[in-house]
């Protein structure tokens, strides 16, 4: 990651008013995460699992027993009784705020995506899409009644297809399936990702672990920043969560820009973004 780090601002408040407050024209990367409309109340449970012969009630490595003690719990509601209504304002402030050669991010899932695709063809046209990706993963329980939903939708659009940001040489390589058949430089070299990504989600016990629902993996939207982004460049998330793509950005020498009005969201931001110095401004 880059050694300079770049600024960073948070604003607590309702996303759509204070994106009203931007200039035009003044961000060159939009990446957003917006609630996927499940219909449900998302939650995370913190625990901490101490070894417990006796009293444990899970099982773990060689037949070991853990004790699991809650810590607390953080939620959000994820239901909307019109979400295209709910998003459309807000993705036409997104299409201002992006500057000539802006790249604009939407991340969602399989409930919205094809809905959303046809809104946003509408606002940014259809010319400006460049690509679906696909984020994969391999985690959770299987239905016995259809195929499991592991992956989400990433919709790429630009302001310009003739001029856009794309750092193809800063992109991170992946493995070969079969390095012998390609001969050892490129099996060392690697290969470039394509529009399907595979990346766990965020381990459990893993550090970069907030304990916020719906929190996305810093491989995933570290690619995002640095092929669509240069040092220096100005970032948007205005539906931040735990602040993912803030500390991609900043570790990366861009300079971010988070919004919520979820309380707790601002909380596990401020603590896991400390490093970084953060501005707080709070809607009056």
């Amino acid at each position: 990651m880059g050694s300079k780090l770049g600024r960073l601002d948070i604003h607590f408040g309702d996303n759509l008013d204070i994106l009203q407050g931007f200039d035009d024209g003044c961000f060159d990367l939009i990446y957003i995460d917006p609630p996927f409309n499940t219909g449900k109340r998302q939650a995370k449970t913190q625990l901490k699992t101490v070894q417990d012969d006796e009293a444990g009630d899970r099982t773990g490595f060689k037949g070991r027993r853990y004790r699991t003690t809650a810590l607390g719990s953080r939620s959000f509601a994820d239901a909307f009784d019109d979400f295209l209504s709910f998003i459309e304002p807000r993705l036409a402030q997104a299409h201002r705020l992006l500057k000539p050669d802006g790249s604009f991010f939407f991340h969602i899932d399989f409930r919205e995506v094809h809905y959303c695709k046809v809104l946003i063809d509408q606002i940014f046209g259809r010319r400006s899409f460049m690509n679906e990706i696909i984020w994969a993963y391999d985690f959770g329980g299987r239905s016995k009644k259809k195929w499991s939903a592991k992956h989400d939708n990433l919709l790429w659009y630009v302001r310009d297809p003739k001029n856009y940001t794309f750092n193809f040489e800063a992109m991170d390589r992946i493995p070969y399936m079969a390095p012998g058949l390609v001969g050892k430089e490129k099996a060392r070299r690697g290969k470039t990702p394509t529009d399907t990504w595979w990346h766990t989600i965020v381990p459990t016990n893993g550090k970069e672990k907030t304990g916020y629902p719906t929190q996305k993996p810093m491989g995933v939207l570290d690619r995002i920043i640095k092929v669509h982004s240069k040092p220096g460049d100005k970032i948007l998330d205005f539906f931040a969560g735990s602040g993912t793509i803030g500390e991609c950005a900043v570790r990366h020498g861009r300079h971010a820009t988070l919004v919520d009005n979820n309380p707790e969201a601002i909380r596990v931001m401020q603590k896991r973004l400390d490093f970084a110095g953060p501005r707080l401004h709070q809607a009056p």
